[in-house]
């Protein structure tokens, strides 16, 4: 797949190139020469990742430069993982990578800097390391399928923010969407239920493949989500007998019924490990997402199953039977040496039965319960991902839209200088993995609606993300914003 990069020859501030996120130290001496697309670069990298390493055609059309590799050599002193040291001069650039994704992400801010001038100092030196471990965004296909090409798009996005993970909600009341060998009529007819344009439709094997093997070469993990045992109307109008009551249940065409998977039967909670095992035999990464949230418990209070399951482990009610379903489907992922991570309603309370220790918590409802779901998974010694709907849920529109009203809206300042997720960041606890960035599909947000909810917000999170310093104002940093903007949209 071809990939242009647009280019834009502003001169920056005291000849400062523009670089989003902006890395830990950038440095810039000599004259001034004219920007040179013609680079020969050589690698220093420890000796797995020289082996590893892109073809140059690769990288050319990653950078939209003309790249040739110079010497190739082993990197002897140890650096922070996903860090880089970049240094340019004139028409050779060298980079000294820590790991695969450092290089990847000295490739990006090669091309930044090269992209927004015509010409630039003699010399350029950049030292950058991440802030945190886990930079995310995250796309919901649930409610709304997506294109390949799109989602192809929005992972080189991702990339060239140095996010190092792609979060995939692939299953929702209104659809389910990844395709499974053992349960085909969840795509023949769960991924059919939605009845609003580009709610219908499946990805095959061979799609959520493709898309893996994609965001490996651009550095980044693909962390699917099957969301269970709420938001599962789509999953159970395929197999009603995975719910209490063989009924099939309507399909809202927003929000979620108290239709949800059975806990209570041994054979639902057998499918969802059989589920599970295909979603691992096609991701290869260390994290599956396993939901968790708004799974209204109506249902399991009047259903037999359940009942017994609770009077069988000596459960202390539903929400308890839930964290029990939780537990093993987080063992059994921790059999298989990955890690669980659920929505923050798993830990409102810190009363029931305690999640194994792959278990992650994802911090989301700012709105509804504040920080509690950090404070009680911290209570439990548990690893949390921070993306409060205030402000990392894109979704939310700068203007009050259709379901939106203005208690769900929010700006760039709004993100770059108020963000919670920030002020959570900043206590330095070693147990907060990082942030995801999640973009919601409600609504009948369509594909060509993303861009308009991703730009210009996604920039401050990144920001937060990954920079550690202090902060540009507000003004330069949507200057830097300015001048970007046309390298993530392609």
């Amino acid at each position: 797949m071809a990939v242009s990069i647009f280019l834009s020859f502003n001169h920056t501030s005291a000849g400062t190139p523009a670089v989003i996120p902006q890395p830990e130290s950038i440095s810039s001496s000599g004259n001034m020469l004219p920007v040179s697309k013609k680079i020969t670069l050589s690698v220093e990298s420890p000796r797995n990742v020289a082996k590893s390493l892109p073809p140059a055609s690769f990288i050319s059309e990653m950078t939209g430069l003309d790249i040739r590799y110079g010497k190739k050599s082993r990197l002897k002193s140890s650096c922070e993982p996903e860090s880089y040291t970049l240094y340019i001069n004139g028409n050779k650039a060298h980079l000294q990578a820590a790991d695969y994704n450092g290089f990847i992400y000295g490739l990006h801010t090669l091309s930044q800097i090269l992209s927004t001038s015509d010409s630039i100092t003699e010399r350029i030196t950049v030292t950058d390391t991440p802030r945190c471990t886990w930079r995310a965004f995250m796309l919901d296909s649930g409610r709304q399928k997506q294109s390949i090409e799109k989602i192809l798009a929005l992972i080189r996005m991702a990339s060239r923010l140095k996010m190092n993970r792609f979060h995939w909600h692939l299953t929702e009341g209104l659809g389910w969407r990844p395709e499974i060998k053992a349960f085909p009529m969840l795509t023949a007819k769960g991924a059919f239920v939605g009845k609003e344009p580009e709610q219908q439709g499946y990805y095959s094997r061979e799609d959520m493949r493709k898309v893996v093997e994609y965001a490996s070469q651009w550095g980044v993990e693909i962390v699917p989500e099957i969301d269970l045992p709420g938001h599962s109307e789509a999953a159970l109008n395929a197999y009603p007998e995975l719910g209490c009551f063989g009924t099939v249940p309507d399909v809202p065409a927003q929000g979620f019924t108290e239709n949800i998977f059975c806990a209570g039967k041994d054979r639902t909670v057998e499918a969802l490990t059989t589920i599970i095992d295909e979603i691992c035999d096609i991701f290869h990464g260390q994290y599956i997402h396993l939901g968790g949230d708004e799974a209204p418990k109506a249902n399991w209070e009047k259903c037999p199953d359940c009942q017994a399951r609770i009077q069988q482990h000596g459960l202390k009610g539903t929400h308890d039977l839930q964290l029990w379903l939780s537990a093993q489907l987080a063992s059994h992922l921790e059999a298989k040496g990955r890690k669980a991570i659920f929505w923050g309603d798993a830990v409102y309370s810190n009363d029931g039965t305690p999640l194994p220790k792959n278990s992650v918590i994802q911090w989301w409802n700012y709105r509804g319960h504040g920080d509690l779901a950090v404070r009680n998974a911290l209570e439990r010694d548990m690893q949390v991902i921070l993306s409060p709907n205030y402000y990392c849920y894109i979704n939310f529109p700068e203007e009050p839209w259709k379901g939106y009203g203005p208690e769900r809206t929010f700006n760039l300042e709004k993100a770059y200088t108020a963000n919670p997720a920030d002020s959570v960041l900043a206590r330095g606890d070693k147990r907060i993995l990082g942030m995801t960035c999640a973009l919601w599909t409600d609504y009948n947000l369509t594909e060509q609606m993303l861009d308009l909810r991703l730009f210009p917000r996604i920039f401050a999170l990144s920001e937060l993300m990954w920079h550690k310093g202090p902060r540009k104002p507000l003004a330069e940093f949507q200057s830097d914003i300015d001048r970007l903007t046309p390298m993530f949209k392609n």
